[in-house]
């Protein structure tokens, strides 16, 4: 094996038939942000996590940042080596083994269909609330989740830079509106308390309410790991993929603590915690028609579907590209591999996701579930496990690679960096199974169905792949072999 990456011209003719040199730094850093939906987790999460953590809330958002920045050093190396988009599935190929890795595309595809299919529950909830505070018209909350569902496909259909443009525009409008709400806040010196640093001190940092939010403060980060996916359609994907994965972390961290810090100014340090607790939902926006003004608040309510909207589609594409890389190693319908000739997007695979999601949704409606509840976060939650567990697998396959294939990277990028992520995500993998009941409500039983759902993902992945190997070695063969073509070159 060679002890360089391969050359970059090597990993451009992968021949999938998408969208060649599509997307630039700035294109995959909104596609990966929109996909965290900030201005929804600030606004209908970043409440909880203020009223279960305490005031050091905001350094929890911190830590989550610096721990996928670690794991991004040797995810970001290991990405020069791997010649194909299958992120998590290609890596763990390459590291853990064949068998593995077949384990770990089903845990992906789970996951990210889960991810993005849960949230249209809360796009449901969130259009039907703000269509009647602002046009009074009360209609099912269905009714836009299935128009969601549309809107996604359609825009999933289309080619993936118009996908970024528009994440962009929807990405500015809904940071801008969090960040002249906090700007506000701080020009009037904060609530009655005035402005301080409480949040970042060491009293705070180590309450025990914040070992409970750090997997809020994980998932706030869900899917910037899709960088990778969509390497076929970037330019110089050496180069662009991690610069963009660094810059969405440090977006997102930096967001997330300078706007939940600033809350906490607005109500002050003894006010904040009372406010989530009588009113988590009306937190923002309180304080939104307190400090900038009523029409202020709808603007937020309004820019909340948006910014829901964005996460789905970035969502989608990321399924369609991880079905599209799956498929084409033999492990599911060849059918589910085409691609458009127009638009060069994942057009069945996309349709595919489309009918699942439609599906699922109606299912839900019809038995009478509660959008925000049930299909948000029951549905969510394999979802927050299976990618952790996936980054986990990730970080520990960055170790294994390396060990065996000759280098000049340096024990920072191949061991140090993803030993060290690897244990803080275990850590936070594990607070997660103890502390579910905080993130569904649900009853014991609920929530070993839920708990249990990935690790039998694992079990039949596992099986599946050592069948392949036994029976199907021609499929087994060809699975990440486009990977190993890559570097040996």
């Amino acid at each position: 094996m060679s002890g360089s990456p391969p050359r970059e011209e090597s990993t451009r003719d992968t021949g999938d038939g998408l969208k060649r040199d599509a997307l630039g730094t700035s294109d995959l850093v909104f596609i990966v942000v929109s996909a965290a939906a900030p201005l929804m987790v600030v606004v209908g999460v970043a409440p909880l996590a203020v009223l279960v953590g305490g005031l050091g809330a905001p350094a929890a958002y911190l830590f989550a940042g610096v721990v996928l920045a670690v794991f991004a050093v040797g995810f970001t190396t290991f990405s020069r080596y791997v010649g194909n988009a299958g992120a998590f599935y290609s890596y763990i190929c390459l590291g853990l083994g064949k068998t593995a890795g077949v384990a770990a595309a089903l845990v992906a595809l789970l996951s990210y269909n889960v991810l993005q299919i849960g949230v249209y529950g809360l796009l449901g909830k969130a259009a039907h609330d703000t269509f009647l505070d602002v046009f009074g018209i009360d209609a099912p909350w269905w009714c836009y989740a299935v128009a969601g569902v549309a809107l996604v496909w359609y825009v999933g259909f289309r080619s993936v830079d118009f996908g970024a443009k528009l994440l962009a525009v929807l990405l500015v409008a809904e940071t801008g509106v969090l960040f002249v709400l906090a700007v506000a806040i701080l020009v009037r010196g904060g609530g009655p308390e005035g402005i301080g640093f409480a949040s970042f001190a060491p009293s705070h940092l180590f309450e025990p309410g914040m070992a409970s939010i750090l997997p809020i403060a994980f998932a706030a980060f869900m899917g910037f790991e899709a960088t990778v996916i969509y390497r076929s359609e970037t330019r110089a994907p050496h180069r662009t993929i991690p610069r963009a994965m660094y810059i969405a972390v440090a977006v997102m961290a930096a967001t997330y603590a300078f706007i939940v810090w600033s809350i906490v100014q607005a109500y002050g340090a003894q006010g904040v915690i009372a406010a989530a607790a009588q009113d988590p939902v009306g937190l923002f926006f309180t304080a939104a028609g307190n400090y900038v003004g009523t029409w202020f608040a709808t603007v937020m309510h309004l820019l909340i579907v948006t910014s829901v909207v964005a996460s789905l589609v970035a969502f989608h594409n990321a399924v369609t590209r991880y079905a599209l890389v799956i498929t084409r190693e033999g492990l599911l319908p060849s059918r589910l591999a085409a691609v458009h000739p127009r638009t060069r997007s994942p057009h069945v695979a996309g349709l595919a996701q489309t009918v699942l999601a439609l599906v699922i949704v109606v299912g839900f409606a019809l038995v009478g579930a509660d959008p925000y509840r049930h299909l948000l976060i029951w549905v969510n939650t394999p979802g927050v496990f299976g990618i952790l567990l996936l980054q986990v697998a990730a970080a520990v396959s960055v170790i294994t690679f390396f060990r065996r294939t000759p280098n000049t990277e340096g024990p920072w990028r191949t061991v140090i960096a993803p030993l060290v992520s690897a244990l803080a995500m275990t850590g936070v993998l594990v607070l997660a199974a103890r502390h579910v009941d905080l993130m569904t409500s649900a009853s014991t039983t609920v929530n070993v169905v839920l708990l249990a759902t990935i690790p039998l993902v694992c079990v039949v992945g596992l099986s599946w792949g050592a069948w392949l190997r036994r029976n199907r070695p021609e499929v087994y063969a060809g699975i990440a072999a486009d990977c190993e073509k890559e570097i040996v070159r």
